[in-house]
């Protein structure tokens, strides 16, 4: 079975504001996008792939109940809080963050953690306060990892190494791993592998052979977790990458790079046919 992540990061903004949104209004925005795909995506059997979209948290409760019975549509957010509340305890202290019982609540069986978006902003905080220990990111997010388990949901954690780090990626990757999956239910994990490295304009992107490579590590490291390509699977990729028997899916967030760029259902579809070869 595949799984089909979508990232949809703030792709909610008008392009007015600098956004990337020609979607919809942003009140209907996150229906949008479940209204215009779902259907689709019925065309594959369960057992086929798993469809899981990333919203902003102001979206999901749109999202959700645009969600028609039997959609195949799940959804998740886009990172939690490293503490939760507790019945006796901790009833709801986190003014600007986002506890795992909040999303839950708000309709999710997911979440994402270790996105190199994430891990950037965590480094940068903590580079503030002087400490450049990259294990210091990877115990934060096991902290995220275990809130958002023990909260009932799945986790897509990204594991990725910069160009800097590409020299000593087995350290670097395996550290990730180790360290932010400690004391994890592995059972209810999907690793998402981003080569930061060959992200972004004028970069080259990460070849079939090293992409290969990376997978096997993965799964050997961690007894065979399903591992998705989170570098971005596109229409450019989808069919070198449905070729790696490694790879156990994609994650998606653009659908176009030039002109009007953004998110566009449509093409999302047309991504997941190519991959998917239906």
């Amino acid at each position: 079975m595949k799984h089909i992540f979508l990232n949809l990061k703030r792709f909610d903004i008008p392009v007015e504001l600098g956004g990337v949104n020609r979607l919809a209004p942003v009140a209907e925005w996150g229906a949008s996008v479940v209204r215009r795909t779902q259907d689709g995506l019925l065309q594959y059997a369960p057992e086929e792939a798993k469809f899981v979209d990333f919203l902003p948290e102001a979206h999901l409760l749109t999202a959700a109940a645009a969600r028609t019975e039997h959609s195949p549509v799940q959804l998740g957010c886009q990172g939690v809080y490293r503490a939760d509340t507790a019945v006796g305890g901790n009833f709801g202290a986190f003014t600007t963050n986002r506890p795992a019982h909040a999303a839950a609540a708000l309709g999710c069986g997911w979440t994402l953690i270790g996105h190199c978006e994430e891990r950037n902003d965590k480094a940068g905080i903590l580079a503030e306060a002087g400490v450049t220990d990259a294990s210091a990111v990877n115990r934060i997010l096991n902290r995220e990892v275990r809130a958002a388990q023990a909260a009932g949901m799945n986790v897509l954690y990204c594991i990725g190494e910069t160009n800097e780090e590409q020299p000593r990626w087995q350290e670097v990757l395996g550290a990730q791993l180790d360290e932010g999956l400690e004391g994890a239910d592995l059972s209810r994990v999907v690793i998402a592998y981003e080569p930061v490295w060959s992200i972004g304009p004028g970069k080259t992107p990460a070849d079939k052979p090293y992409i290969e490579k990376i997978a096997r590590f993965v799964k050997e490291r961690t007894g065979g977790l399903d591992v998705v390509y989170g570098g971005g699977l596109k229409t450019d990729n989808a069919e070198m990458l449905a070729g790696i028997r490694e790879i156990d899916g994609g994650l998606i967030a653009l659908t176009r790079f030039a002109g009007e760029i953004g998110f566009y259902p449509e093409e999302y579809l047309e991504i997941i046919r190519l991959y998917l070869g239906k």
